[in-house]
């Protein structure tokens, strides 16, 4: 290897790396906006989110990756163009396209990476987000005792706390309303002027233990022969006491991850393929179904075996079915008809529903096959984009470069979506729908790769300035001579 090509892998890597990371902290800080009133207030612990932050960054990785690739190609030829070490490259008998060799072996061992990452490593990473952050957004708030609300977090309690102090675990002004259970535990009302609640150390109970108050209780009399014995009423100050709550279905529990395997986002290619046709074969097996249940229905007429009447002609036979009857008759079979339509009709609602969720799934399950080549390819693609740029934009830095890697990955972006989007609704084949962005991108890369080849301006804002100003220079000079010319005729 040349030292050529050191130095154009040298000057890659380092805005690659230092790109990649500020887009998927970008888009973890994305991540936490969107999910942060999910996460905050429900005493998850710091692993616990480490680890939704961790998988969360796994699953950017489609996207953060062909953004780098772009963003970073463009800083590499730029930096190279600013600083005129491309002049000296091309001085040196070298042209551009050979100078992209080395990076363009380099994006495509990457883009091969990335295909192995999303068949077997982003599958499981998928299960693994999603199932946690399902079970994250189901766990109930921490705050089991908000301020001046009636808490009704813990089974037959009632819970009320006037004020808490910044700590959130000293309590002002409690009052507790126990409903008794099963077990013969009468009800009873407690008052405390303070209060403190901590968690027990297996974090199965939380411990509140009250201050300066008094409990009120009743329960039934003791008379054996009276009816409608008197109820004994209890009251009793206490200075110190504590109660102890169940926090069974308050702690965080995970859910088993076979629940979430289902989703084509958590299979592999292999997988996906098999799945694809298993629904292929449910829906054919539907409509040969479909037919012989309606063929059922379809009934013109009924005929004798023997005709009744030698004098019916044949030709009666071509006028419908309403040429065998009277008027009473006819009404009867018109009944019969819509009898029969509506039969079919409610027959062929439910399995037109089952069709179009079986249709929807294959071509969800199409996508995410698809998704498979399409992060490989978009790498190569916004390469041959990112690279010529760079080197008619002769700028480095996180300036200009990043506008216009923006502005093309909101391209490739967008096309993607409406692909996608219109392969779910059937509208378009998975090779089409997800393929376009790149067929479309595609010929962009090839025709900068031949300006930047040639050297060529088209990035120059003096030469716009230049046509611009020749252009309308011409349109004031044609205009004067028509002015003069009718000037001259008028005279």
């Amino acid at each position: 290897m040349k030292k050529i090509h050191l130095l154009l892998l040298k000057s890659f890597i380092r805005p690659f790396l230092v790109t990649f990371v500020i887009v998927m902290f970008v888009l973890l800080m994305l991540f936490l906006w969107k999910y942060i009133d999910d996460l905050i207030g429900k005493g998850f612990e710091w692993y616990v989110i480490a680890e939704l932050m961790l998988y969360a960054s796994a699953t950017n990785v489609q996207m953060a990756l062909p953004l780098s690739v772009l963003l970073s190609s463009i800083m590499t030829y730029g930096s190279l163009g600013e600083n005129y070490e491309l002049v000296a490259i091309k001085s040196a008998g070298i042209s551009l396209t050979r100078a992209m060799y080395p990076m363009l072996v380099t994006v495509l061992i990457l883009g091969i990476g990335a295909f192995f990452f999303s068949d077997y490593m982003l599958p499981k990473a998928n299960l693994k987000y999603y199932s946690l952050l399902w079970d994250a957004r189901e766990q109930k708030s921490a705050n089991f005792l908000p301020e001046g609300v009636f808490s009704s977090s813990f089974p037959d309690y009632t819970i009320r706390v006037e004020k808490k102090d910044e700590d959130g675990q000293t309590l002002h002004g409690l009052t507790i309303y126990y409903k008794g259970s099963n077990f013969g535990d009468q009800p009873f009302v407690m008052k405390a002027k303070n209060g403190r609640m901590v968690r027990s150390n297996d974090n199965k109970y939380l411990v509140i233990y009250l201050e300066d108050g008094i409990r009120y209780e009743e329960a039934p009399g003791t008379g054996a022969f009276n009816p409608h014995p008197r109820q004994t009423f209890t009251r009793y100050r206490f200075k110190f006491t504590q109660q102890k709550l169940k926090l069974e279905g308050l702690g965080f529990k995970r859910t088993d991850e076979k629940l979430f395997s289902s989703a084509f986002q958590m299979m592999s290619r292999r997988l996906l393929l098999d799945t694809i046709s298993k629904i292929d074969h449910v829906i054919d097996s539907g409509r040969r179904v479909n037919f012989a249940q309606a063929s059922a229905y379809i009934k013109y007429f009924n005929m004798p075996k023997k005709p009744t009447d030698s004098t019916l002609k044949i030709e009666k036979y071509n006028q419908g079915v309403m040429s065998f009857g009277n008027n009473s008759q006819e009404g009867g079979y018109i009944q019969n008809a819509l009898g029969e339509a509506r039969s079919v009709l409610d027959l062929m609602k439910s399995r037109a529903d089952r069709y179009k969720e079986a249709s929807y799934s294959v071509h969800s399950a199409a996508v995410e096959y698809q998704k498979k080549f399409t992060l490989s390819a978009a790498c190569l693609v916004l390469f041959l984009i990112g690279a010529p740029l760079g080197a008619i934009i002769r700028k480095g830095g996180l300036g200009l470069p990043v506008v216009v890697s923006v502005v093309f990955f909101l391209i490739y972006h967008i096309i993607s979506t409406i692909g996608e989007k219109a392969v779910k609704a059937g509208d378009a084949s998975p090779l089409v729908g997800m393929w376009i962005a790149i067929a479309i991108l595609t010929p962009i890369g090839l025709f900068l790769s031949y300006k930047a080849a040639n050297d060529s301006v088209i990035f120059d804002a003096d030469l716009y300035k230049r046509l611009l100003n020749n252009s309308v220079g011409r349109v004031l000079s044609a205009f004067k001579s028509k002015v003069n010319l009718a000037g001259k005729s008028v005279e």
